[in-house]
């Protein structure tokens, strides 16, 4: 067996996939507790350790992915999914590219494709779409006569509300939504 052979067989080994799927996970908690102040200022320096050895495993299982399949890595919607995150978290953090980073979080939809049940459940979703355009188009007709008809109503009562069609649809919008 060629080491490219043990290589593929070792990542498409179901220990390797859940250790990449726990990481997955657990990088999603850091990123989250990046986002509080005061976590950050207590371990701050922990937190960002982490994520940096998150990041090195993820480059790593993309490196082993590359060399074991070679030119079919871009066959993979995953792959490039992954390749393109992963690129653009080791791009140095500018004031721009600080943002971007966070599109790490995105890895976590990898979890849909590994648990059958959540595949179920968007597979149902997406076949789902066309009878809730038609449920969402029936209401953005409803929402647009009422929207007339408060603006005609109460417009020059409430200007700042309803003083024009798209302030009487804002305005709807909000009491609709509380």
């Amino acid at each position: 067996m060629s080491p490219r052979q043990r290589l593929t067989q070792f990542i498409d080994h179901p220990a390797t996939r859940n250790f990449i799927m726990a990481v997955i996970l657990f990088n999603a908690v850091i990123l989250g507790l990046e986002t509080s102040a005061i976590v950050m200022q207590r371990a701050g320096w922990l937190i960002l350790t982490l994520d940096t050895i998150c990041l090195v495993i993820f480059v790593v299982e993309l490196a082993a992915k590359l060399v074991s399949q070679g030119p079919r890595f871009f066959r993979n919607g995953w792959n490039i999914f992954d390749f393109v995150i992963i690129g653009v978290s080791l791009v140095p953090t500018g004031q721009g590219f600080a943002v971007l980073r966070a599109l790490r979080i995105l890895r976590l939809l990898r979890v849909i494709s590994v648990a059958p049940t959540l595949r179920r459940v968007v597979e149902g979703f997406i076949s789902a779409l066309p009878g809730m355009a038609s449920v969402f188009l029936l209401m953005g007709v409803i929402f647009y006569i009422a929207s007339v008809m408060a603006t005609k109503l109460f417009g020059q009562t409430f200007p700042d509300w309803f003083g024009s069609l798209g302030a009487s649809a804002y305005s709807l919008f909000q009491i609709m939504t509380l």
